[in-house]
């Protein structure tokens, strides 16, 4: 089991080395390099944490944007070129090669995370760095996961592409929503603002808060306790493993 599952897991990660996702993620990181030295010229005070904030709020969308947007394409090229169907003619479970997949894309996630850390050992403190890498890593994780389920799912890229999407801005918000909800300007007895809040309490319980992962106040202020990061690593596990465990369910009752 295990070899099969490392075999799949290795070509997934050869097949991203051959297609232009490290030029991507290159091209990635110059760009944002550059547009943090603009921000620290035209900044009149603190340009050194304009810099860094500048670069890792940039490159925090931008490596969901890559790692989403190549899982959904990589299992979409499979589906049309019939890759699929010749794994499973070699007796492959099926469950070993939503496994192997998901090990392959979480070591991209972590590699792309440890890659755009690099420029933010200069930019702050490397302490700083670390936990935002890690934690990125962490969040890219859970981004793999879902993009992996929802192309399971649906099949389609735009449509796994729009759900990932809206899933994603969704728990990014999900917070500030909440917030906004427990104390409105009016209309606080409303039964449609008692059902809206029910509702988004009920998302809450379900969805990551992903404002929590990978924050720029650590970068600019002051970097988060170690235990904050644990618990956010037991929290993506979670959530890898739920996410994980549907796409197989799903995988498997469908006819190839």
């Amino acid at each position: 089991m295990n070899q099969r599952i490392t075999t799949i897991a290795r070509y997934t990660l050869l097949e991203a080395m051959r297609t232009r996702l490290p030029g991507l993620a290159v091209a990635a990181i110059v760009l944002l390099v550059a547009a943090s030295f603009f921000v620290q010229q035209i900044a009149i005070t603190e340009s050194a944490r304009m810099q860094a904030g500048t670069y890792g709020a940039g490159m925090r969308l931008a490596c969901v944007f890559i790692a989403g947007l190549h899982v959904l394409a990589s299992i979409i090229r499979e589906f049309n070129d019939k890759g699929l169907d010749v794994a499973l003619a070699l007796d492959v479970p099926r469950g070993h090669y939503i496994l192997g997949k998901l090990a392959g894309f979480l070591v991209i996630g972590a590699l792309l995370a440890a890659a755009v850390s690099l420029p933010l050992a200069f930019l702050a403190t490397p302490e700083a760095a670390l936990q935002w890498g890690l934690s990125l890593a962490l969040e890219l994780g859970i981004v793999i996961a879902l993009a992996l389920f929802c192309i399971v799912t649906f099949n389609q890229l735009m449509p796994a592409a729009g759900f990932v999407l809206a899933f994603y801005l969704l728990a990014r918000t999900l917070t500030a929503i909440r917030l906004m909800g427990a104390h409105p300007l009016t209309g606080a007895d409303a039964p449609s603002h008692q059902i809206i809040q029910l509702l988004v309490e009920g998302l809450a319980l379900v969805m990551p808060a992903l404002d929590h992962w990978t924050r720029t106040a650590w970068l600019v202020n002051q970097h988060a306790p170690w235990p904050d990061i644990g618990g956010l690593a037991g929290q993506s596990a979670l959530y890898i493993a739920l996410l994980a465990a549907a796409a197989m369910f799903d995988f498997y009752r469908k006819n190839f």
